[in-house]
């Protein structure tokens, strides 16, 4: 049996969890609401405070769902109470953000500025300190979401592998590469 689909799902107070027809979750909470549907062979319990999902056989198919389900409806339900952030940072001379309403404005050395207008799920904030790279920060209640966005920008300019420059998540460690070095030495 998977290890991670057994696992019962404890749900937070304010948190609300309807199971409709065909797997059609939706959770309900203090940050907002985030509907899914899921295989409508398994099956989604919802008891007093915690969700369990079974499995009717241990075929193949059957197993490599039961863990990515459980997993899902566990990223709706932290999603909704705490919500999820990610943080990006410019490296690069000159490279510049800037953030208003759901707009991200970026300047990467191109000979235009990219203008990215965000979904309304997700906020954006920028930070920019002296001496330190600029920062561009994501909020959102769908993990999903909020990856394919940072995603998104970070494949405007990725880093590359010599000096660093470009989009990466603040985390992120790059492998550099050498360079060349001086041809002809005898």
């Amino acid at each position: 049996m998977s290890r991670i689909g057994k696992m019962p799902i404890e749900l937070p107070d304010k948190v609300q969890v309807e199971v409709s027809k065909g797997n059609n979750v939706k959770v309900i909470g203090p940050k907002g609401s985030l509907s899914r549907q899921f295989d409508p062979e398994l099956t989604i319990k919802v008891e007093s405070n915690h969700i369990t999902v079974e499995r009717p056989t241990s075929q193949r198919r059957h197993r490599s769902l039961h863990g990515l389900t459980r997993t899902l409806i566990n990223n709706m339900v932290v999603g909704v109470t705490q919500g999820y952030t990610i943080e990006q940072e410019l490296v690069g001379v000159g490279y510049k953000a800037s953030s208003q309403e759901n707009r991200l404005e970026l300047t990467l050395g191109f000979s235009h500025d990219i203008v990215f207008v965000m979904p309304e799920e997700v906020k954006v904030s920028t930070e920019t300190l002296k001496g330190k790279n600029p920062k561009i920060i994501l909020h959102s209640h769908d993990k999903e979401l909020v990856g394919l966005i940072a995603a998104k920008i970070r494949a405007f300019r990725k880093p590359e592998p010599y000096k660093g420059k470009g989009i990466k998540y603040v985390n992120e460690t790059l492998r550099r590469k050498a360079g060349k070095t001086a041809a002809g030495q005898k």
